[in-house]
């Protein structure tokens, strides 16, 4: 089985991608794939480099059992196209910021979050809502739809590794 490289990408790298970096990354453990499968998390801004996620996301996350307290926020790079394989925006205008920087060689998937769902639950949302503004229970759904959208990304990334490992590649 081939190796591949995540990234979740929102804007400021404290609320919704470091919770997605979390809930997938224990995920890919869950099923014995950390050593095929790296996470990472970045945001389009540059307003909390270096710090840690906002206290609200670490403590929705908590309570579902998942840890954010070795994260923290980071600005994306150009060079983090030429090492992650999936990039995934958290909402359009990352999308857009990110295909901005996208260099023209950039072979993997960039992507909304929410094109990967596992159920329907959320259908009728496009993008992962930024909770920062909002209350508690703006956290939780965006843990939900992030639990889900981990699902249905590991899933869609374990389909593609198996379609190469059968091409030889």
């Amino acid at each position: 089985m081939s190796t591949v490289a995540v990234l979740f990408v929102c804007l400021g790298n404290i609320c919704r991608s470091p919770t997605a970096h979390a809930v997938f990354r224990q995920i890919v453990i869950a099923q014995g794939l950390d050593s095929k499968i790296q996470v990472d998390s970045a945001g389009t801004g540059d307003w909390h480099l270096g710090r840690a996620p906002d206290a609200r996301s670490t403590a929705t996350a908590a309570e579902r059992g998942y840890d954010l307290s070795d994260l923290r926020a980071r600005l994306v790079t150009s060079s983090d196209f030429a090492h992650f394989d999936y990039i995934i925006a958290m909402d359009n205008s990352n999308l857009n910021d990110l295909q901005v920087m996208r260099p023209s060689e950039f072979s993997g998937e960039l992507e909304l979050f929410l094109n990967y769902p596992a159920k329907d639950r959320y259908s009728g949302y496009t993008e992962v809502p930024d909770p920062y503004l909002g209350g508690a229970d703006g956290f939780a759904l965006v843990l939900e739809m992030i639990e889900d959208a981990s699902l249905g990304l590991l899933e869609h990334i374990k389909a593609q590794l198996q379609q190469s490992d059968m091409a030889g590649g």
